[in-house]
């Protein structure tokens, strides 16, 4: 599609957007009302909301729009899925210049339906505004299937920590595109699009985990967030994660541990739960680490020993625009 954004107009961006979509069951009424309506059978909702912002969470030379729309809709989805909930609709909040060409936007709307309908969700409406700056902001829901949400703050001492999914890869990938790199093609890709097991969130529900979230900001601090909010101690064992060798390949051409990627990398939004210690988990899922004492410091630490060397993302705890990479 040639011309800009400017040129087709705010109901012309509309209308091309939403002529992209798909649908699901769960959508009553999608786009072009003043709201959608999207059922919840279970009758209470699940929701959480994201903000991209370009040079901050992407940079358009190191991927595609649609890529943009695969992550930023996964990152959602993928906290949905963390709750115990199954994904069930998106709305899509659009900032862009109207000097953007409009091939930009209709190609982050199409990867933003394909996560969608890997997630078994779908797009139900939203907004486009014009503005200086690419903004995406996502709200996803989610339907809890008659399940209790599972909190952060449910783990209980002699549980078992387990996780499913990639750890350190979007980390990797970010390395090597840091250094002008496009390979290994396996990490640049986990890092332009994360793959969430979206199914993993409600099948550990199903099973009775404690505690739950997905991996966005680091292993050690996401799983700090349940320590907190549980006030127990968890233990990680560094010989139970899983490295691969192309990992290490990257570590030792960048000079860095391959560890640090897999205990402080974010972004691969991997599941991470805890569980009864008499649970049989199915073999997607890796046993990693423990739920200690109860304590008046909750912490996670690593063989025993307090994690000190940095990682992990907090957005206001430095200041972003030197320290926070484009992603």
């Amino acid at each position: 599609m040639k011309g800009t954004v400017g040129e087709l107009g705010e109901f012309g961006l509309i209308r091309e957007l939403t002529s992209r979509l798909t649908t699901t069951p769960a959508v009553r009424l999608g786009p072009g009302d003043d709201a959608a309506v999207v059922s919840a059978p279970d009758r209470r909702v699940v929701a959480s909301t994201d903000i991209l912002l370009e040079g901050r969470h992407f940079r358009r030379d190191w991927s595609t729009a649609y890529d943009v729309g695969r992550k930023a809709a996964a990152q959602n989805l993928a906290d949905i899925a963390a709750m115990g909930a199954v994904p069930t609709a998106l709305l899509l909040g659009l900032v862009v210049p109207a000097e953007l060409p409009v091939t930009w936007p209709t190609e982050l709307m199409d990867g933003i339906r394909d996560e969608c309908q890997v997630a078994g969700a779908a797009v139900v409406g939203g907004d486009v505004v014009r503005g200086d700056t690419i903004t995406v902001a996502i709200t996803a829901l989610g339907d809890l299937r008659n399940h209790e949400p599972v909190l952060r703050s449910g783990a209980r001492p002699g549980d078992v920590v387990a996780v499913t999914g990639w750890l350190g890869w979007s980390a990797a990938g970010f390395a090597v595109l840091s250094r002008g790199f496009r390979s290994p093609r396996a990490f640049v890709e986990a890092h332009r699009r994360p793959e969430p097991p979206y199914h993993a969130g409600p099948a550990a529900a199903g099973l009775g985990a404690t505690a739950m979230t997905d991996v966005s900001d680091g292993l050690v601090a996401d799983l700090g967030h349940i320590a907190e909010a549980s006030k127990v101690r968890i233990d990680l064992r560094s010989a139970a994660v899983d490295i691969p060798s192309q990992m290490y390949d990257i570590g030792q051409a960048v000079g860095v541990d391959p560890l640090q990627w897999v205990l402080t990398g974010g972004e691969d939004h991997a599941i991470v739960a805890t569980f009864p210690p008499d649970v049989k988990l199915p073999a997607r899922w890796k046993v990693i680490g423990e739920v200690q004492n109860r304590s008046a410091l909750p912490q996670v630490t690593v063989d025993g020993a307090p994690w000190t060397s940095t990682g992990g993302w907090d957005h206001f705890g430095a200041d972003p625009a030197d320290e926070e990479p484009p992603r």
